[in-house]
């Protein structure tokens, strides 16, 4: 749910409409939502919004510097445009912009220079407006893929540098075996090795509950997730005992480490499935929209022999593992809610995708469903495989 502050704005600067002013929108707002000044942008701790003013719905003024929205982008960061008619707001998280402009002849993943103009902002995303009633599935959106998570497609966008990715060629036979996937899928869900794939991942988690309970609580989601799939699905048990120890100090200073960025965590060869397993953690009091998979990676996998892919949820809440699930990349409500981020992949790529978590989070309540709709999944596949 969108923070009930954010709401109280949106509907402020909605019913002062025709104000025409931006400096007194600004004093009006500061006035009643405490916010506070930082140059040209104005925060509190649910929010920063910029304020600008022009004679028309045309928006090419400078909004904010890249590194000044580093500091605002893990909120939502509103911009506020003040026309004589009406005040128009859109949502200017690094995820909603397609370049840096001014100055940025020097943009670097290492050297974060240049400004954002209005007109580097989407007004489409997704399929989904640019406007109020958007902004919470937006802000989902973006949460989870972070500044760091889009500097490197602002870096190619703005520089029109050739991307490093490379897009999947589907050969007529890959293709033929990517279609099959879902019948693969669907005898797998069926199979003795898909509860003891299921048993597997639960005796891990029981193993290591205390710890994925601590860790299932740190702020930063991505040494979150890293932590907790490196204690179920890691392959060196001294790095994992490093990780056991470093989350019952009261420090709690983890090791650095790396992890693979392979499709799944967990790989298990079955005599008639090669599964690969990614595993997720879902933290039920939070609205985010977990990472889901490279879309060209699942393809390259899917046009493989006996390739199942799969994932495993776990469900925290504080101190307690609500449910683990494990369902396929197929699974009929977690199909309908997948997400595909074209926009933000670079111009070398199918894109990724991400999970609605309020499906996740009904998933983890409910009884255990793997259903499979095979028409629906193949017919996602094609939409994969033509990006």
């Amino acid at each position: 749910m969108m923070n009930r502050e954010i709401k109280s704005f949106i509907d402020f600067v909605k019913s002062k409409d025709g104000i025409g002013n931006k400096s007194v929108l600004i004093e009006e707002s500061q006035k009643i939502f405490k916010l506070t000044k930082d140059r040209s942008v104005y925060y509190s701790k649910n929010f920063s919004v910029r304020f600008s003013y022009s004679s028309s719905t045309s928006f090419s003024n400078t909004v904010i510097s890249l590194s000044n929205l580093q500091k605002y982008d893990d909120l939502p960061f509103l911009v506020c445009l003040v026309t004589p008619k009406k005040n128009i707001l859109y949502i200017a998280n690094s995820t909603f912009l397609q370049k840096v402009s001014h100055s940025s002849q020097q943009l670097r993943m290492d050297n974060i220079r240049g400004s954002i103009n209005g007109s580097d902002i989407v007004k489409v995303f997704n399929d989904l407006a640019n406007s109020p009633e958007n902004f919470e599935k937006l802000f989902s959106i973006h949460a989870e893929l972070g500044f760091d998570g889009n500097l490197v497609r602002l870096v190619e966008a703005t520089n029109n540098i050739s991307p490093s990715g490379k897009k999947f060629k589907v050969s007529k036979v890959g293709k033929a075996m990517i279609r099959l996937a879902p019948t693969r899928a669907i005898e797998f869900v069926k199979s003795k090795d898909y509860l003891q794939l299921k048993s597997e991942l639960d005796a891990k988690v029981e193993q290591y509950k205390t710890e994925i309970l601590i860790a299932g609580f740190i702020e930063n989601v991505n040494i979150r997730g890293r932590i907790i799939e490196y204690l179920i699905a890691g392959e060196d048990e001294k790095l994992r005992d490093s990780l056991v120890q470093a989350l019952h100090n009261s420090n709690r200073i983890i090791p650095s480490f790396q992890t693979q960025n392979n499709l799944g965590d967990y790989i298990k060869i079955f005599s008639k499935f090669d599964t690969a397993t990614d595993v997720k953690t879902k933290i039920m009091v939070l609205n985010s929209n977990p990472k889901a998979y490279n879309i060209d990676k699942v393809l390259e996998f899917l046009a493989k022999d006996k390739s199942v892919f799969m994932f495993y949820f776990i469900g925290i809440e504080p101190n307690k593992i609500v449910n683990q699930i494990l369902v396929s990349m197929f699974q009929a409500d977690l199909l309908k809610s997948t997400i595909l981020l074209k926009h933000w992949s670079g111009r070398n790529s199918r894109g990724v995708t991400q999970f609605q978590g309020e499906i996740i989070h009904t998933l983890l309540l409910s009884p255990v469903d793997t259903k499979i709709d095979q028409k629906e999944s193949e017919r996602f596949l094609n939409t994969l495989i033509d990006l």
